[in-house]
């Protein structure tokens, strides 16, 4: 699941490392690529290792500081958060970064603004 994903780019990131290697999935993938686009990671790649599809991501630092500080899990198994449009200004912070799934695809809370969409809340990172 996207939980365990995001929990090791956080844990790579405090690690200070430069590479990580996870499992293949669809929501892995896309939420890697809305995290490029917000500067947190360099690249998403897809590779085939020893027969497994695996995502290589590189993480973005500045000034040999990660650009991943930390991440708030907000959506889990248990208990799902859906937004609406007009809320997702209140879940962001000042530097903060908020995930959201919506029915258009995984994109960034500022993303879902311009295109007027709400959906699940999945995480902030900052």
């Amino acid at each position: 699941m996207y939980y365990d994903f995001i929990i090791r780019l956080k844990n790579a990131s405090l690690a200070r490392k430069k590479n990580l290697v996870t499992p293949y999935a669809n929501l892995n993938k896309a939420i890697g690529k809305a995290l490029v686009r917000e500067g947190f990671l360099d690249s998403v790649k897809d590779e085939i290792i020893d027969g497994h599809k695996t995502l290589s991501i590189d993480i973005r630092y500045q000034n040999r500081r990660p650009a991943i500080t930390d991440v708030s899990l907000v959506s889990k198994p248990s208990i799902r958060k859906y937004v609406a449009k007009d809320e997702i200004r209140r879940e962001q912070g000042f530097g903060t970064v908020v995930v959201l799934s919506t029915n258009q695809g995984v994109m960034t809370g500022r993303d879902a603004i311009k295109k007027g969409i709400g959906g699940e809340l999945l995480f902030k990172i900052w």
